[in-house]
């Protein structure tokens, strides 16, 4: 029932969601409310408590708070005036029309007046019903009242005398005005409200009915016309509440009483005309009256009247009419009979003067109406509609062929088996998802069909409209919704095993409809945007309303039926569904969208000749040089790769493609797009001009021939790298490379939006596809662009892992992961890795510049403006600086840089400039530019290009991001838009420019691709270059940030970024670098402030803690640096305390880090020492630590390290006392955990930079950490060292720290500190350093028991020292060592790394040591082997594989004791060539073949058995780990190999199979 009609205290929670819909309340409070099952009673006691608790803002709450009073004092009001009214009325009124306006008098005319009361008692109280009723009306229906000034939709009667059941009226409509007689065939019409009488009783009603029936009856009977009266119509045109002709409809409590009702027909015509009086009042019609706003049920009640000439010839008709007593409460008819005819739009009594007249005329109208009926009985023949060319119109705008860029929504309905054979059309379009009614489709129904030609994902409503919902990153949410047809059951499955079963129409209601709508909705609002879809209603079976809810939602939410089609074979199935979806739209609206009546057999023949592609079936290339087909479906399972087939578009129907098309491709390219498949494939038959080769792409190709051949370098997964400047054709020299070698390999382009893992499945399964021998596959060629290192290192793990399991032995590589990426320095990333990269930049060769001249010639001859292929022109001048500020000048010369578009280009140029790959979406642009709703059915492209200045069309180019497919332009070129940058700024700074941008909201609030453009604009803000990306340089802050600090000044940098961190909801990161940004700029304070935001927001984050820690640093030295004589005790203490606030920042980053499962972030550490050693530096200059004429800190040492505190500072400095004296500890805790991670990696980044200039420019410790580590021990320990304290103390434990500090100074101290003395060019020096670190050592280390960090330096030092001086005196014995090490395998404490390594180093079988076999000391190894594994996954946790590199420190070679370790420095110096060159026979294993190397290691015997590796040890077999996993032979070989040492245990180099050791095993993967 409609909550209008009800007293608040009666609704329920349906109710109050639909009053709080009508005021205007945010939906997701409706939601909300709805959910707390808020009903009438609940919705009276509501408080702001409530409301607040259930996360309403207070605007919404005041609203509603009002809202929700003024409806109770108005029901108030409406409940005192009934009280009144019923007073005062009598009881044949006290029934008030519920859908009566507020002043609507009651309807009363003097056609009325022989049907009502016939004493006057009864009329005065009807009389006085309006002013109560009116009363009422004020206060209960005020909000839901149609003005009369409102503009309502025409709607159509009723067919007559039609008893079609799916006919229905939209409430308040209006139908045509009352009619008079029109031909006689054509009905007349009268209407009348009956609201009041359908409340009253049973006689009350059945007289009020029947009166008015056979008075309309009598008069067109007597006038010989067809006519209809309808009941629930407003009639009164005096109304000043109700249009003429409003359908309202009436509440029908009893169908019976109105059939019923026309028994008054025998009583009130003559005895011999009541038969025929029968036969020509029709029963009653009961027409449901809909609306989208209330679920009451309403009716027009009709009676047609026809008087066929047969039955009423040479007859008239006199009535009596019935009328209801008031008092005596009975029906009484009329004391005379009437004779009534139609006169215009009444029916009025014959005036007892022109009765004769009248009789006389009886026979005129009989011959009238004879011949009225003959011709309607003649058969008209209907012209059939064109409706192939409205099909062609409505799908594809009337063009030849269909625009394949438009996605389809199919909803549709139970598919018989006939019709199955008649839907192949559905198999070609680009559906992207399918709404299905059919609870049996996937058994007998269309998904059945569906399935077996494409791959799909099947949904119920509930899942895909929540799928949203469940965490997946924002790039990935709506990912697979792209790449196979999402199928939502709407109504349940019959064959699932599950709860989801069918329903009927008021159940789904109920339960699924909003399902329903939030999938649309989401759809609409997220995914999708308008006008890049067509929803294709094909109703194949009889319609229910659940299928018209869906076309009322897909209505509202894309704003009409522009890009809805409904198809129906059944105009009967078309009739019901047009009725009931009229509530949303006008029949007439919905007639111009249909196809009704064409056989679906037609209409599938009809689309397939409009497809722009062939239905054919594609090829792949086989190992037997022969080709095997790949259907759609399989293709599709593959969703994560674009595959590349043979026969690659020679599906496109070329006879279609129109010259202007033709050149619209081939000019797209040359304008900057990204080359497609087409572009090659008109080339090829010459339909366009053939595609320019540069020497890269030879190069490329050359490059793959040889990974072909394969050598003793390949692997399972081998890389081919192409680095390019923006713009230089890399991406069409891959793309190149894939179409010519599309015949002899597989090839694909990689969709880096999914993961490695669906990648690496999805290419093994098109590897294997259709081969018969899997092991003798054709490569796969993979190309992937634009991707992150991470990514691609973890793909190519992925594949070489399943390729290991495959155990099958290949001549060649299984992939071929051709990598495409952009770059500002290829040359420089060519230059690292030679062999498997090319470099493509501007710069042209002879030969390329007179390709790209003869190329430019011909596009100009085909009159192509050189403008419009604008990147192309630039790539013939090499993207010379000067020609493109003058080529940009010349088209920007007339530009009206106020306009809209001009800004728009702006805003575009500052994100392609400084954001790489950014883009903004078409939907951006649209909403910035104003471009809402289109009348015309046009491209979104042409829309939008045409509201474009010329020059902006120059500039701008349409893309299609590739996993969202949502349309977006950029700038042609990035120098373009650098140049744009700088001739449109004027006066004006960049940096107001992007403040203006961030004061778009239409920029800011448009949703489809909101993600994507806040993630470009925060990359303008906080993106820094990487070098290791191929930026040119490593900037402190994002380019734009950079620009602004030196171009204009720092306040505006922290300006815009302060407005990007409000903007942007105030994310911690922006925090972050304004308080990096503050802290560069000696603006601490402030600093401290944006560290501390950034840290309440994400307490946890080891980058912002450390990030906090430094500003600490910087402020601590800052002020350091800026101190003078006359700083104060009190501005010394303040220094102090700003350092250890440093420290302790740090120290909470370094527990932070560890927390941490993804990252590896040691700055913590690094950032403790650093302050720590600067602080021991200012605290030597403090006057109480004056230095000693020795030149050493005894007074600050004793401070430190004693109980000691100088009187002059004891009080002043009491709150710093605990905290320094632990400042050794801390520092010694630092420094060994930085050397313990340092010995599990290559860290020596300078080696990268050795003939560059700019290595001293980076920090030490990022380009050079073990020397920074060895720099900050000696200047950690100098402040530890006191003579006359080690005398003081006699041996105590002050001693023994001093002698470590002196181990420390001279060099030892840690693991990576001694390591460092075999990187020493200058060996006897490091001979000699390490020499004097062992005689601060006991001479008897047996006897005198050392400390376990002690024991390891101790060990270490003589292994370190025996690599370099193998006949120093100072060396112990290996079994002495071992002696020693033993007690890191006996003890129960746990030991660090470094111990178990040595245990590795020192057990490993000896041939002058482990003369017999010894499983103790295998025991030995094994524990120290696991423990060492075990240490080193905790180490890495769950860091891309790419950062977990082994370094191998030590290899085993031929000699025996300590002389068989020998160290990887020492294999280094016997390379020869460059230091570049040197790497590279690293990195593909041509080092092994010096014969100098091979002479000093020992090669080791072992066996492979599974693809892993095993060694024997002194009784034990243990496993090996493979430098390159792939290198392992299939099956079960024995092998040998050279043994390295690392951290995480034992690794195997250049395997070889033992009875073929020439040939490389590295060839059989």
């Amino acid at each position: 029932m409609d909550y209008r009609t009800l007293p608040v205290n009666k609704w329920d929670e349906n109710h109050v969601q639909c009053w709080l819909e009508s005021t205007g309340i945010k939906k997701e409070y409706v939601e909300k409310l709805y959910a707390e099952e808020v009903t009438g009673p609940a919705l009276v006691e509501l408080d702001d408590t409530f409301l607040k608790g259930i996360g309403m803002k207070g605007g919404q709450i005041h609203m509603l708070i009002r809202k929700r009073n003024e409806l109770l004092r108005l029901q108030q009001n409406a409940q005192q005036a009934n009280h009144s009214s019923s007073k005062t009325s009598d009881r044949t009124d006290t029934q008030t029309d519920p859908v009566r306006p507020r002043k609507a008098p009651t309807q009363k005319t003097s056609r009325e007046d022989s049907c009502g009361s016939v004493d006057k008692t009864s009329r005065d109280n009807t009389e006085q019903k309006p002013s109560t009723s009116g009363k009422r009306q004020r206060g209960s229906n005020n909000s839901q009242l149609k003005s009369t000034d409102d503009v309502l939709e025409l709607s159509n009667c009723r067919p007559f005398r039609s008893q079609n059941t799916d006919f229905k009226y939209v409430k308040n409509r209006v139908l045509a005005p009352e009619s008079g007689v029109n031909g006689l065939i054509t009905p007349c019409h009268e209407y009348k409200s009956l609201a009041t009488a359908a409340e009253l009783n049973k006689n009350q009603l059945q007289s009020k009915f029947a009166c008015e029936v056979i008075r309309f009856a009598s008069a067109c009977m007597n006038i010989r016309t067809n006519g209809t009266i309808h009941f629930g119509i407003m009639d009164s045109v005096e109304d000043s509440g109700w249009k003429h002709g409003q359908i309202i409809g009436i509440k029908v409590k009893q169908r019976e009483h109105y059939i019923d009702a026309l028994d008054y027909i025998e009583k009130c015509f003559c005895e011999n005309v009541q038969e025929i009086a029968r036969k020509c009042i029709h029963p009653p019609v009961f027409v449901e009256v809909i609306s989208k706003d209330s679920q009451e049920q309403r009716f027009v009640v009709e009676v047609d009247i026809e008087p066929t000439s047969n039955l009423v010839k040479n007859r008239f008709f006199e009535v009596y009419l019935p009328k209801y007593n008031e008092g005596s409460q009975k029906v009484t008819l009329t004391k005379d009979r009437v004779l009534y005819q139609r006169l215009g739009a009444k029916s009025e009594p014959v005036q007892h003067n022109d009765l004769a007249t009248f009789i006389q005329g009886l026979q005129d109208r009989d011959a009238q109406r004879e011949k009225a009926e003959l011709s309607s009985t003649e058969v008209h023949t209907e012209i059939p509609q064109n409706l192939g060319r409205k099909l062609s119109i409505l799908l594809n705008d009337g063009k030849s062929h269909m625009d394949d860029s438009l996605r389809y929504i199919l909803v549709t309905n139970k598919c018989e088996k006939d019709n199955l054979s008649y839907i192949n059309f559905l198999m070609h379009l680009n559906i992207f998802c399918v709404f299905d009614f059919d609870e049996d489709s996937n058994v007998s129904g269309l998904y059945s069909k569906y399935k077996e030609h494409h791959a799909t994902r099947s949904y119920f409503l509930q899942d895909f409209s929540n799928e949203s919902k469940t965490g997946n990153p924002p790039s990935q949410k709506h990912l697979c919704l792209f790449d196979q047809t999402s199928w939502i059951f709407c109504n349940g499955r019959s064959d699932f095993l599950g709860d989801e079963k069918p329903c009927d129409e008021n159940t789904w209601i109920r339960t699924k409809k909003k399902y329903l709508k939030k999938a649309i909705t989401r759809i609409c609002d997220e995914i999708l945007p308008k006008r890049s879809f067509i929803v294709l209603f094909l109703l194949l079976s009889p319609v229910q309303k659940p299928l018209v809810d869906t076309f009322q939602e897909f209505y509202t939410e894309m704003n009409g039926t522009e890009y809805i089609v409904c198809i129906a074979e059944s105009r009967e199935n078309y009739a019901k569904w047009a009725n009931l979806a009229q509530a949303s739209c006008s029949i007439e609206t919905l007639e111009q969208c249909s196809i009704v009546g064409m056989k679906l057999s037609h209409v599938d023949a009809t689309i397939q000749t409009m497809l722009p592609s062939t239905a054919q079936p594609r090829h792949l290339p086989v190992s037997t040089r022969g080709l095997c087909t790949l259907p759609l479906l399989e293709e599709e399972k593959l969703f994560s790769l674009e595959i590349l087939c043979v026969d690659q578009c020679d599906d496109i129907k070329l006879d279609l493609l129109t010259e202007k098309e033709i050149q619209e491709i081939e000019q797209n390219f040359y304008r900057g797009r990204k080359i497609i498949w087409e572009n090659f494939w008109l080339a090829d038959r010459r339909r366009c001009g053939e595609i320019i080769e540069r020497e890269a792409c030879k190069d490329a190709s050359k490059l793959l021939d040889d990974i072909l051949r394969g050598s003793k370098l390949n692997y399972s997964v081998a890389k081919l790298k192409i680095f390019h400047h923006p713009g230089s054709g890399g991406s069409t020299i891959a793309r190149q490379v894939l179409w010519k070698r599309r015949k002899d390999l597989r090839c694909a382009v990689i969709k880096a939006s999914y993961s490695p893992a669906t990648v690496c499945e999805h290419a093994l399964a098109f590897r294997d596809y259709e081969e018969k021998e899997i092991g003798h596959c054709l490569p796969v060629l993979l190309l992937i662009e634009d991707y992150d290192e991470d990514y691609l290192e973890e793909l190519r793990n992925e594949l070489m892992d399943a390729v290991a399991t495959r155990k099958i032995n290949s001549p060649r590589p299984y992939f071929i992961l051709m990598c495409c990426r952009r770059s500002n320095d290829p040359e420089r990333l060519c230059k690292a890795s030679p062999l498997d990269t090319v470099a493509v930049t501007h710069k042209l060769t002879d030969s390329e510049k007179s390709l790209f001249r003869t190329k430019l010639e011909k596009l100009k001859q085909k009159d192509v403006k050189p403008e419009f292929i604008l990147t192309f022109v630039l790539m013939c001048e090499e993207f010379n600086e000067t020609y493109v500020r003058d080529f940009v000048g010349h088209i920007l010369q007339d530009i009206d840089r106020s306009s809209r578009d001009t800004c728009l280009m702006r805003y575009v140029a500052l994100l392609n400039f400084y954001v790489p790959n950014s883009y903004v979406s078409l939907s951006h642009c649209e909403a910035f530019l104003g471009l809402g709703a289109y009348t015309e059915r046009k491209s979104r492209a042409y829309d939008f290009k045409s509201h474009l200045s010329e020059q902006t069309r120059m500039i701008f180019i349409e893309l299609r991001e590739s996993t969202t497919y949502i349309s977006s332009v950029r700038i042609i070129h990035c120098l373009v838009a650098k140049e744009i940058l700088h001739q449109l700024s004027g006066n004006e700074p960049q940096s107001q420019l992007a403040m203006t941008l961030l004061q778009e909201k239409t920029l800011f609030q448009n949703r489809f691709g909101r993600e994507e453009f806040i993630k470009f604009i925060r990359d303008l803000f906080i993106r820094r270059d990487k070098r290791s990306r191929g930026d040119n340089t490593d900037t402190l802050f994002s380019p734009f940030i950079e620009h602004v600090c030196e171009a204009e000044d720092c306040e505006k940098a922290i300006a815009v970024l302060k407005a990007a961190y409000e903007l942007l909801g105030r994310d911690p990161f922006f925090a972050q670098q304004l308080a990096r940004l503050h802290y560069n700029n000696e603006k601490f304070k402030d600093a401290e402030h944006w560290a501390g935001v950034a840290k309440y927001d994400l307490p946890n984050d080891s980058y912002i803690l450390d990030t906090e820690g430094q500003v600490y640093r910087k402020w601590f030295s800052f002020t350091v640096d800026k101190m003078t004589q006359e700083d104060t005790p009190e501005s010394i203490i303040q220094k102090i305390e700003i350092a250890l606030k440093a420290m302790k920042c740090f120290r909470a980053a370094q527990h932070a880090a560890k927390a941490e499962r993804d990252s590896m972030n040691n700055a913590g550490y690094f950032g403790e020492v650093e302050v720590g050693c600067r602080l021991l530096k200012f605290l030597s200059t403090v006057h109480v630590f004056h230095r000693s004429p020795e030149g050493e800190y005894s007074e600050l040492v004793k401070y430190l390290i004693t109980d000691y505190i100088p009187k002059d500072i004891e009080k002043t400095w009491g709150r710093l006392h605990s905290r320094l004296k632990g400042l050794r500890q801390n520092l010694y805790n630092a420094l060994e955990w930085i050397s313990e991670d340092l010995s599990y990696f290559q860290t020596d980044k300078n080696h990268e930079k050795e003939d560059e200039d700019e290595k001293d420019e980076k920090e030490e410790q990022i380009y050079n950490p073990r020397k920074w580590l060895k720099r900050q021990s000696e200047v950690y320990a100098k402040f530890f060292i006191s003579a006359s304290l080690i005398e003081d103390s006699n041996g105590g434990p002050e001693s023994q720290l001093i002698r470590r500090m002196n181990i420390y100074k001279s060099g030892g101290g840690s693991v990576t500190n001694i390591l460092s003395f075999l990187t020493d060019k200058k060996e006897n020096r490091s001979a000699e350093k390490l020499e004097k670190i062992l005689s601060f050592y006991t001479e008897n280390p047996l006897r005198d028991r050392l400390e376990d960090n002690d024991l390891i330096n101790y060990i270490l030092c003589h292994i370190t020292l025996a690599c370099l001086a193998p006949g120093s005196a100072k060396l112990l014995p290996a079994q002495t060592l071992r002696d020693l090490s033993v007690r890191f395998f006996k003890g129960k404490r746990p030991f660090p790394a470094s111990a178990h390594f040595l245990l590795t180093l020192l057990y490993w079988p000896d041939e002058a040591l482990d003369k017999e076999p010894n499983p103790d000391k295998d025991e030995i190894l094994n524990s120290a082997l696991q423990t060492l594994k075990r240490l080193y996954d905790i180490k890495m946790k769950d860091v891309p594989t790419r950062k977990k590199r082994i370094y191998t420190h030590f290899f085993l070679g031929n000699g025996y004791g300590l002389g068989k370790i020998v160290h990887k420095t020492k294999i280094d110096k016997l390379i020869s060539g460059s230091l570049h060159e040197r790497r590279m026979k690293w990195l593909h294993g041509t080092v092994w073949n010096t014969a100098r190397i091979r002479d000093i290691l020992k090669r080791v015997s072992g066996w492979t058995k599974d693809r892993n590796l095993f060694i024997r040890g002194h009784v034990k077999e243990f496993p090996i780990l493979p430098l390159h996993r792939d290198s392992v032979p299939p099956g079960n070989e024995n092998v040998t190999f050279y043994l390295g040492f690392s951290f995480n245990g034992l690794v195997a180099f250049n395997i070889e199979v033992e009875n073929n050791p020439i040939v490389s095993r590295t060839q059989s993967i």
